[in-house]
């Protein structure tokens, strides 16, 4: 049995701490308001987020901070922008060497850094280990089966993660391509965005399964070009999770494409959605980014144009539609071979 200490009682870390909780983990859930922490000790349920879902006798609620020393593994789930300013909250209260874990799904904004990055600037003393995948709260906090990702440069960390966190419902694979995973799992949210415009404009399954596989294609150029390996986005960091997301009720990132496809400005739909949707913020980086590496990126750079210069959704879709003739099979191969990815990734034909 480990110590664990989660940081976040949202629903992503409130399932966390459920799944860990039923492996017998003696698990620490953190959230920051005193009171609403106190309702959930005594509920012994998330009600705002993860209604009907029983928290475990081994989690423990609470909004003391301190609890946090006496981690072995350290979970961070706050919103991509909250990242940086929260691990120069807690890092005093971490044991040196202590693996943190982010679950947060995005880039940071202003300085386009993975979350990885920003967490090494901050906690140069913890390995830090990555978690993605296609894994909604809402079916991991009931026991549904799921199956994420951990990625780290430190493998050892990596397969500690894997074994706090594998339970009979929760598999958990490991991947050295730190890059690409939280690439492919940042991304992913701006397709499943577009996925959501085409709903909301009464579009059907083949123009949304044409912006998945597209969405997929331009997520692996830029990540290629980032350094990520092309063989990831491929796995559980970016085609799992553009589908789940892409597709399911559950997904804020679609609900709110919905909600826009539909004609309703930005800033209600961000209020109506309640929770943060994290391919909003994202959207405006890997424009950025594509214009910094010289990727073409359409999917996104359209999503671009509706989420922050006005575009109507339904010409945003004409304009993808009527782009200049391409072959299907684009540079994503070749820049693979050029890496020579296919050996170097230590996933040569192996079971993962």
């Amino acid at each position: 049995m480990a110590k664990i200490a989660v940081y976040g009682a949202g629903s992503w870390g409130t399932a966390l701490a459920v799944s860990m909780g039923k492996a017998s983990h003696d698990v620490a859930l953190v959230g920051r308001n005193l009171s609403e922490m106190a309702l959930m000790e005594q509920r012994r349920e998330n009600r705002p987020y993860l209604p009907g879902v029983v928290l475990p006798p081994t989690v423990r609620p609470t909004g003391d901070v301190g609890v946090l020393e006496e981690a072995e593994m350290f979970v961070l789930s706050v919103p991509s922008h909250s990242v940086r300013e929260t691990a120069q909250k807690i890092r005093a209260y971490l044991k040196p060497g202590t693996i943190v874990v982010n679950t947060a799904k995005g880039l940071e904004e202003g300085s386009h850094k993975r979350l990885s990055q920003v967490l090494t600037e901050e906690l140069p003393h913890h390995p830090i280990v990555v978690l993605s995948g296609p894994s909604h709260a809402e079916e991991v906090g009931k026991g549904m089966p799921t199956t994420v990702v951990v990625a780290s440069q430190d493998s050892q960390a990596a397969e500690a993660v894997q074994d706090m966190l594998m339970t009979p419902e929760f598999r958990v694979y490991t991947n050295p391509d730190t890059i690409g995973v939280e690439l492919g799992g940042a991304f992913k949210n701006i397709i499943a965005l577009c996925a959501g415009f085409a709903d909301g404009l009464g579009f059907g399954d083949n123009t949304k399964a044409a912006l998945m596989t597209r969405g997929i294609a331009e997520i692996t150029r830029l990540g290629a070009a980032m350094g990520g390996n092309p063989l990831t986005f491929a796995g559980l960091a970016g085609v799992g999770d553009l589908i789940v997301t892409c597709t399911s009720r559950h997904s804020r990132n679609h609900r709110a494409g919905v909600a826009l496809g539909e004609g309703k400005p930005l800033a209600q739909v961000l209020k109506e959605v309640g929770m943060v949707v994290e391919g909003v913020r994202t959207t405006r980086v890997a424009y950025e980014l594509s214009r910094q590496y010289a990727i073409s990126m359409p999917i996104t750079e359209q999503a671009y144009q509706v989420l922050f210069q006005g575009a109507d959704p339904r010409a945003a879709v004409s304009a993808l539609m009527m782009r200049g003739k391409k072959h299907e099979i684009e540079e994503v191969a070749l820049i693979a071979m050029e890496q020579g990815s296919y050996q170097d990734n230590g996933l040569d034909g192996q079971d993962m």
